[in-house]
């Protein structure tokens, strides 16, 4: 299905955005040829923002650019999301052990807000709330650790983790256990018990990465049965 884009936000990322979704929900698969010709003209958008797309995803490992043949998906294998999970790990418990430090209560609370605002998105069933509100309370952490590189790492990667997120979300139907996660790693974070909330945080992004996990595995399984 044809998909339109918006022209006051940047059409490259905007492209980059919904490619990148197809490619982690499986929806296009490794191997899968695309073009610079064909995307321009299913996004009714010139070759420019296609290009600028295709680099954002080139450097983010999910494709690869082979002139004059053409753009080939490369997908996410279970080594990706390791990596993937490793990687904002390492992020996030440098990010945490800084955020820890802050006493100023006003400061936190756009991360209390956030857990609020995923509670009333499990109340309602509504996943894309909740999945905003998610990102919104992790990059929080960044925030509150007064560290604009680390953070700018962060924001490097958070499309792909967007992508991610919606993918993982989306396998329970019940979003409140997750919504008690954060509450739960919140509170601990405003304790001065690193261990702990180092601990919380470690068990939190793992529960994320096993679930992606089994969904590359159910993919495997369904392209199996079809061949």
């Amino acid at each position: 299905m044809a998909r339109s884009v918006e022209r006051a936000v940047s059409l490259g990322q905007q492209v980059a955005d919904i490619l990148r979704q197809r490619i982690v929900r499986g929806e296009l698969r490794a191997g899968d040829r695309m073009t610079e010709e064909a995307l321009a003209e299913e996004f009714e958008v010139s070759r420019g923002p296609v290009r600028d797309a295709v680099t954002q995803l080139a450097f983010e490992k999910l494709v690869r650019i082979q002139k004059p043949r053409g753009i080939y998906v490369v997908g996410l294998t279970e080594d990706d999301v390791e990596q993937l999970y490793s990687l904002r790990a390492a992020l996030e418990q440098l990010a945490l052990e800084r955020a820890m430090r802050v006493s100023d209560d006003t400061r936190w609370r756009a991360m209390r807000d956030a857990v609020t605002r995923m509670t009333l998105a499990a109340d309602a069933g509504d996943h894309a709330a909740f999945l905003a509100a998610d990102l919104d309370f992790h990059s929080q952490i960044y925030e509150l650790a007064d560290h604009p590189r680390l953070e700018g790492a962060w924001r490097q990667y958070l499309p792909t983790f967007e992508a991610l997120l919606d993918v993982t979300i989306n396998h329970d139907e019940d979003l409140h256990d997750s919504a008690a996660d954060h509450d739960r790693l919140y509170a601990v974070m405003r304790t001065s018990d690193l261990a702990v909330a180092a601990g919380v945080l470690a068990a939190h992004l793992q529960g994320a990465h096993d679930r992606m996990t089994e969904e590359l595995a159910s993919r495997l399984v369904e392209v199996a049965e079809e061949s």
